[in-house]
Formats: structure tokens, sequence, C-alpha cells
């Protein structure tokens, strides 16, 4: 008789509860909703090579909008101890981690120096433009700027100021 090899003893099946920690939450926006379930699990520190790791986390998403439903799956590595992040807080880090980058990265990028409008296109010319829009967007935010639209719009006006600001002109 063949044993379903997701059967473990019960010793087996408590060790390997121990090992996991499990957090879920839905969410509802932009139109779908979203169910965001994040396991974490100390039982693969030893067989890594990865230094200073201290837990594996697997991220599944199902998302509905319309009535159709998708599954997407990530998994993460982390150095932070249990006892420093559980589950609920590593999928509070990790929203976090990518909301920063949506809203303080990508949305600025797109919206405020309208990149995805640039039609430049040849040799290293797009690295070059993005090099310089992230040196822009840095002494922006090194300026503390509230506004960064209505601080590129001054600069643009009175280019004379952004150069004493640099230290180019007096």
């Amino acid at each position: 008789m063949l044993r379903n090899p997701r059967s473990f003893p019960p010793y087996a099946q408590r060790q390997r509860e121990s090992e996991r920690d499990t957090f879920s939450e839905p969410g509802k926006a932009h139109g779908r909703r979203e169910r965001r379930t994040l396991t974490s699990s100390i039982a693969l520190n030893n067989h890594l090579d990865w230094p200073g790791v201290k837990q594996v986390c697997r991220v599944v998403r199902e998302r509905t909008k319309h009535g159709q439903t998708t599954t997407e799956t990530a998994y993460y590595v982390t150095s932070l101890s249990r006892r420093r992040a559980d589950a609920k807080k590593l999928s509070t880090l990790i929203r976090d981690h990518w909301g920063a980058i949506e809203n303080g990265v990508h949305w600025v990028r797109d919206v405020v120096l309208n990149e995805d409008r640039c039609t430049i296109f040849r040799g290293r010319s797009p690295q070059n433009w993005a090099t310089v829009r992230n040196a822009a967007l840095n002494f922006l935010r090194y300026l503390k700027t509230d506004n960064l639209a209505a601080k590129l719009r001054n600069f643009a006006w009175n280019s004379h100021r952004l150069f004493a600001m640099l230290g180019y002109v007096k």
C-alpha cells in the first residue's frame, strides 16, 4: 500500500508547525480584492549558502478582478530572526518596502519627470538620462522638498538659483 507522501508522523507534523509562522490578510484596492498570505520558515536556514539567513518567506498573492483570479508567488530571504520579526511583521515590512519603491521612485519618475514619455532610445542615452533624473531626485530630497514638481518648475524658471545652490555660480 502506498502511503501519502504528505502524511507525516505526529511528531514530525509538530516539528514542521513549530518551524513555520503564517500570516494572512485580505485587501481591497483599485477595483480588485486581494489576499496576501506570508509563510516564514526557519527550517531551511542550515541548508542555504546565504550568510546571515534567519528566515525564508513565501508570499502568495491572490487577486480577483472582474471575476478572474490570478495567483502570484514571491520568495524572500531575511536576516531578521523570528524574535525580531514574526510573519505579521515581515508582511508589513515587505508591503512598506514595495510601497516606498512604487510611491517614492516609480510614481515620481513617471508623473513628475515624465520618464515614460521620453523617446530617447539610442546607445547609452537612456541610462545617462536615468542617472541625471536620479541625481535630480536625490538633490531635491536632500533639500527636503515637499512638492517636487513645484521645485522643478521653480528651478526651470530661475536656473541661476539652481546653479548657485550647486556651487557653479555666486
